[in-house]
């Protein structure tokens, strides 16, 4: 790795978020997503390394694009569930906010709160709270600190929250 190359991903870790940004725009010629700072550090330091050393190989991207394909049938939405931690099918998750308990169950096809459907958990928490949610994370799937588990008759298992601090 070059001394240059190496030097500009190091500086990453200590550039400030604006700047980051900045970069981002140089090197992507896009504007940055709202993801947090490890994600665009991450994002800009790959671009770094494939802008000096070259991307992958049009036959590399082939191939990965088919074994992408055999795992999720093809569908980008399945790309996102992560692989073996989605819960199964029936699952009640329950999460108390600002005093209102709300039930999401889990549907093969994505999950259903209040009779609608919806494709990700982090849709549901952000009609819930009005702000962005990792889905995940606000339903105690990603970190489970603060929560217990219940089960609810009829369904396979449910998760009931009690988070140590609210965001609104």
């Amino acid at each position: 790795m070059s001394d240059t190359v190496l030097a500009r991903l190091v500086a990453l870790k200590t550039t400030p978020t604006p700047d980051l940004k900045r970069q981002w725009r140089d090197l992507f010629d896009s504007e940055p997503p709202p993801y947090n700072r490890r994600f665009l550090e991450s994002r800009l330091a790959y671009r770094i390394q494939e802008l000096a050393y070259g991307g992958l190989k049009p036959e590399t991207v082939k191939r990965l694009e088919a074994l992408g394909g055999e795992i999720d049938g093809g569908n980008p939405v399945m790309r996102r569930i992560r692989a073996g931690q989605k819960p199964i099918a029936g699952t009640r998750l329950i999460r108390e906010w600002q005093g209102v308990e709300h039930a999401v169950t889990v549907r093969d096809d994505g999950y259903e709160y209040r009779g609608a459907p919806y494709k990700s958990l982090s849709s549901i928490a952000r009609a819930i709270t009005g702000t962005r949610w990792n889905g995940w994370v606000f339903f105690g799937l990603k970190n489970t600190r603060a929560g217990v588990a219940k089960v609810d008759a009829g369904f396979a298992s449910s998760t009931r929250l009690k988070p140590k601090r609210s965001r609104g």
